[in-house]
């Protein structure tokens, strides 16, 4: 049973300065919202953002799915299709990741790694529990004679627990809610301003990625503890029956994690996810 009606109009007009004004979209339940936005981008959209109240079919990495309950969470896809590079597409992970971090912050009033921190790359965790999956699936353009192979568009899918008081045992131990970790816990939260504040943040990024600026340089162990000198296991992808354990140990150049293996290798996190040892 939702907590409270999704008021899309009051999103809609929080948002009016990005780029996302007008291109919102709201259903109460499907299978996925990413399916959404992947139907919109193949028939030639170019932006929108798809919220639903449930998913039936959300995922997160590889076959992992993605706990829903109907009105308690943030459920979002955004498309996007800059005319960036794919190699500067790279780092739409971090990017998000920190769009998203800010946002919680700024509307919750957790700490910036210190409560909210960022599981490189695809995960927040509120108070050491998994709170945030973030997944974005892109599909690009060939290079040509004259370019590199660019970005055609990108699916930003985001999950937030928001308003769970609860979840099924199997998880419990180990998920959370910005509901749960408030200092008054009794009281719902409500989502249209943590989803207007994720839109706005996700907007100034993409405006990042496509101007002529220097990049900005980031302090990026101010925004995730697991940068450097966490001991984690890098569980490997579904079809690949391996993984390792070791020590992380900074961000190579193009933002992906390096992890100082126990098999005395450096290894560059490319797919698969971490745990904490």
């Amino acid at each position: 049973m939702n907590l409270h009606a999704f008021d899309l109009p009051a999103v809609d007009q929080a948002i009016a300065a990005t780029q996302f004004a007008g291109e919102l979209h709201h259903v109460a339940t499907t299978s996925s919202t990413s399916d959404l936005a992947l139907a919109a981008a193949q028939a030639g959209a170019r932006r929108g953002v798809w919220f639903a109240d449930e998913q039936t079919a959300g995922r997160g990495r590889g076959s992992h799915v993605w706990h829903s309950t109907p009105g308690e969470g943030l459920y979002l896809t955004a498309l996007i299709a800059p005319s960036i590079p794919m190699q500067s597409a790279l780092s739409l992970s971090m990017q998000v990741a920190i769009a998203v971090q800010s946002a919680i912050a700024s509307v919750a009033g957790f700490r910036v790694r210190d409560q909210i921190d960022i599981r490189w790359p695809n995960d927040l965790l509120l108070n050491g529990r998994k709170c945030v999956g973030i997944l974005i699936d892109t599909a690009s353009n060939p290079a040509t004679q004259t370019a590199p192979a660019s970005l055609r568009y990108a699916l930003i899918g985001i999950g937030i627990n928001v308003n769970h008081t609860a979840f099924p045992p199997e998880i419990d131990s180990i998920a959370t809610s910005l509901r749960r970790e408030q200092a008054d816990p009794s009281q719902p939260l409500r989502r249209e301003p943590l989803a207007a504040a994720i839109l706005i943040a996700l907007d100034k990024e993409i405006r990042r990625l496509t101007s002529n600026r220097e990049p900005r340089t980031l302090n990026l162990e101010a925004h995730s503890s697991w940068i450097r000198g966490k001991r984690v296991r890098v569980e490997a992808r579904d079809d690949d029956p391996g993984g390792y354990t070791g020590i992380t140990a900074g961000l190579d150049p193009q933002g992906f994690l390096r992890v100082e293996g126990d098999d005395g290798q450096l290894h560059t996190v490319l797919s698969g996810g971490l745990r904490e040892l």
